[in-house]
C-alpha cells in the first residue's frame, strides 16, 4: 500500500478512530492501490469514522510524513514485530502545531442543573430544557450533546466545551432526550432506536435539527442550532463565486450537485440557494429532506417542503411524486441510493432544475460516485444522460480559520464541451487538468483555493498542509 495510506491507519490507530479489523474491512474493499482520500472517505462513507475534523487532520499529517520519506511501521503486519496499534494510549485529539484555539463564545455558557434532573417533574424538565437550548443558541454554540455516560457538551467554533461535570446516567440521558418529544415520536424512538427530527421552540426560540439514538450505554442525543435567519451566498464566503454559482441557479432544467464531508455545510449553502432562486424567480420549487432544517416561506417562488418520515416515506418516492406536482425546481436533501440517483437524473432531463447533495470530496469523486452505482450495462447510456444534463459540481469544507471560528473552501466545476467529452468518454481522470483551464468560465480547484486562503493569511500552514495534495503547492508553503 502507498505510505501515506499506511501511515493513515497508524494513526488512526493510535487515537482509536477505527479498529484494526475495519481497517482491514476498508482494505479489502479497496484494494491495496487505494490512494488516501480515498482510503479516508470510505472510512467516512461506511459509517466507521464520525469526528471528520481529526480524520481530515490525521490525512494531512500522513501525506506530510509520508513525503518526508519517513518509514511507516506496516499496521496490517501481523507479525511478533508490529506495533502494537490496536492497544493504543487513551485517546487524545491530535495537537497541530501553529494552530491558532478558536475564538471564544459569542455568549454566556448555557447553564442547567444536570445533577438535579432525577427529581425534577416532566413538567420542569421540558421547561427547563427548552431554555438550555436557547441558551445553547445564544451562546453562539452551533451543537449541543447530551449522552449516556458523557459530560454534556457543546461545540462552538468545532472545538468542545463541557456544560457540566455531571455524568449523565442512563436514566437521565433518556429523560431528557424525550422531554421535548410527541408521543408518535418517542414511540418511534423507543422502537427504532433512531430517530432524525427537526424540533422548533416557541415564540422565536429557535429551530434544530436532532438526531437521538442509543448506544452501548444508553441514550444521545445531537442538536444542531438552524441559523434564524439565511445567510446569502457571499456572506457564506462564495464572494468571489457568487457570478459562477448565480449562473448555475440561472438554468431552467439539469443537474446541480452540492458535495462535501459531514459538517461542511452543505445543507446551508443549499438553503441560500433556495432562498436565491425564491428572491430572484417565479416558480414552483419542490424541497425533500430530511429533516426540514430552514423554513422558505413564499416569495417569487411557491415553495412546497417536505420531510422524509413526516410527508414522504422515502427520497425516492417523494422525488417520483414530485414529477406530477408540477415543478420547476426539486431540492434533494441526500442522493443516497441507486433509485434516487436514477429519477433525479432523469428529472433533470425533462425540464427540471435538480439540486442535490451527496457526501463526496470533490469533483472526480463526484461523478464516480454518481456514476458508479449503475450496472455496466447502463454505464454508457448514464454517462451520456449526466453529460447532457449536468450543469456544475460545487464541493466545499470548512477550515478552522486563524482568527478564530471556521472559513469556506471550495472547488467548482462548470460542465462545458470539454467536461461533457471526459464524462462520455470515461476519463474523470483529466477532470483536473480540464478544471485547471476552465478558470474563465468560474471553475476552481480545491488546492488552489486552499493555497489562497493560506496567501491570504485566512488559515495557518498546518491547515493549508493539511488540506492540499498538490506536492508542488505543499512545496511552496514549507
Amino acid at each position: 500500500m502507498h505510505s501515506d495510506v499506511l501511515w493513515l491507519v497508524s494513526l488512526g490507530l493510535s487515537q482509536n478512530l477505527f479498529s484494526l479489523p475495519q481497517a482491514r474491512q476498508v482494505r479489502a474493499a479497496l484494494g491495496d492501490g487505494v490512494e488516501l482520500m480515498d482510503f479516508a472517505q470510505k472510512l467516512i462513507d461506511d459509517g466507521i469514522v464520525h469526528d471528520v475534523e481529526t480524520l481530515e487532520k490525521i490525512a494531512g499529517l500522513a501525506m506530510t510524513k509520508a513525503e518526508k520519506g519517513a518509514p511507516p511501521v506496516d499496521p496490517f503486519d501481523d507479525s511478533d514485530e508490529a506495533p502494537a496499534a490496536a492497544a493504543p494510549a487513551a485517546p487524545t485529539r491530535l495537537a497541530m502545531p501553529g494552530v491558532k484555539k478558536p475564538a471564544a463564545a459569542t455568549g454566556p455558557t448555557p447553564k442547567f442543573p444536570f445533577e438535579s434532573i432525577a427529581a425534577m417533574s416532566d413538567d420542569a424538565l421540558a421547561a427547563g430544557f427548552r431554555e438550555l437550548l436557547k441558551a445553547t443558541a445564544a451562546s453562539g454554540a452551533s451543537d449541543l450533546h447530551l449522552s449516556t455516560g458523557a459530560r454534556p457538551f457543546i461545540r462552538q467554533n468545532r472545538a468542545l466545551s463541557m456544560l457540566s461535570d455531571h455524568v449523565l446516567s442512563a436514566d437521565d440521558a433518556l429523560r431528557l432526550n424525550t422531554a421535548l418529544l410527541s408521543e408518535g415520536h418517542r414511540q418511534i424512538y423507543l422502537e427504532q432506536k433512531d430517530l432524525d427530527y427537526a424540533l422548533a421552540l416557541e415564540n422565536g426560540g429557535g429551530r434544530f435539527r436532532v438526531n437521538l439514538m442509543f448506544h452501548k450505554q444508553g441514550a444521545a442525543g445531537a442538536y444542531r442550532m438552524v441559523p434564524a435567519e439565511t445567510k446569502s451566498l457571499a456572506d457564506l464566503g462564495f464572494a468571489k463565486h457568487i457570478d459562477t454559482i448565480k449562473k448555475l441557479l440561472s438554468y431552467h432544467n439539469g443537474l446541480i450537485l452540492v458535495t462535501g464531508p459531514v459538517g461542511s455545510g452543505k445543507t446551508t449553502t443549499l438553503a441560500s440557494m433556495v432562498s436565491y432562486l425564491n428572491d430572484t424567480r417565479e416558480d414552483h420549487i419542490i424541497t425533500v429532506e430530511d429533516p426540514i432544517e430552514v423554513v422558505q416561506p413564499a416569495k417569487g417562488c411557491n415553495v412546497t417542503q417536505r420531510e422524509v418520515g413526516s410527508h414522504t416515506k422515502t427520497f425516492f418516492s417523494a422525488l417520483k411524486g414530485a414529477l406530477r406536482e408540477d415543478p420547476d425546481v426539486i431540492v434533494i436533501g441526500e442522493l443516497r441510493d441507486l433509485e434516487t440517483i436514477e429519477m433525479a437524473i432523469s428529472a433533470s432531463e425533462t425540464g427540471h432544475l435538480v439540486i442535490g447533495t451527496m457526501h463526496t470530496s470533490d469533483a472526480a469523486t463526484t461523478l464516480n460516485r454518481l456514476l458508479d452505482v449503475f450496472a455496466p450495462s447502463q454505464q454508457a447510456q448514464i454517462r451520456a444522460s449526466v453529460a447532457e444534463s449536468l450543469r456544475g459540481i460545487v464541493c466545499q469544507r470548512l477550515l478552522p480559520a486563524s482568527a478564530g471560528g471556521v472559513t469556506l473552501a471550495c472547488e467548482i466545476l462548470v460542465s462545458n464541451l470539454a467536461i461533457q467529452a471526459l464524462i462520455r468518454e470515461n476519463k474523470t481522470s483529466g477532470l483536473r487538468n480540464t478544471m485547471e483551464t476552465g478558470v474563465k468560465e468560474g471553475m476552481c480547484l480545491m488546492d488552489n483555493v486552499v493555497y489562497g486562503l493560506w496567501q491570504e493569511k485566512k488559515i495557518t500552514a498546518e491547515t493549508a498542509l493539511a488540506n492540499i495534495t498538490n506536492r508542488v503547492l505543499k512545496q511552496k508553503i514549507t
